[in-house]
């Protein structure tokens, strides 16, 4: 099984389970993200969807980014926002960036802002990768789920705090009754 599959299907079973609703804006990915997620299990449970904003207009336009440079942690942020928006999706990864060969607005080859948006909070990270633009793809692929996958199990953990291995949701064994609570 590849690397995106066991994303995938990370990400599937986390939306199963917690009732995520899951979508994609992407740029540079151009679609490949959606492709990836559509085909996950139970996909049509809750995936929602994605929007392909390659050219800056569609951006601006149809996510809601404010006009400006686009490789950018803003422009990644105001897309997954966007996205959750459009779509009425509760977590959502959005990249951006440039593949190469060239450079774009000043950036390298290979700057790539991939953020997430889940149940209200966001994340971003700049990535600095190298090789030909198909590689830079498949790297930001391979992030961009590994973060959405993150960025779940964070929301997660901010509702009913971290769990160990084996243990209940009071910290007690799994299985073990919660403590009676005063009223």
């Amino acid at each position: 099984m590849s690397e995106h599959s066991r994303l995938v299907a990370s990400v599937a079973d986390l939306a199963s389970a917690h009732t995520f609703r899951v979508g994609v804006a992407e740029s540079l990915t151009s679609g490949q993200l959606a492709a990836d997620l559509g085909a996950g299990p139970e996909a049509s449970t809750w995936f929602r969807g994605g929007v392909v904003a390659y050219a800056s207009e569609v951006k601006f336009a149809v996510l809601g980014v404010t006009p400006g440079p686009v490789v950018t942690e803003r422009c990644a942020r105001e897309m997954a926002e966007g996205a959750a928006s459009l779509l009425g999706a509760d977590a959502v990864v959005a990249t951006t960036g440039v593949g190469g060969p060239d450079p774009e607005e000043g950036e390298p080859p290979g700057r790539v802002y991939v953020a997430a948006y889940v149940r209200g909070g966001q994340t971003c990270e700049r990535l600095d990768l190298s090789g030909e633009p198909p590689d830079v793809l498949e790297q930001t692929r391979v992030r961009a789920l590994a973060l959405l996958r993150e960025a779940m199990e964070r929301s997660l953990e901010s509702v009913s705090g971290p769990r160990r291995p084996g243990t209940g949701r009071d910290g007690g064994p799994a299985g073990s009754p919660s403590p009676a609570t005063s009223r």
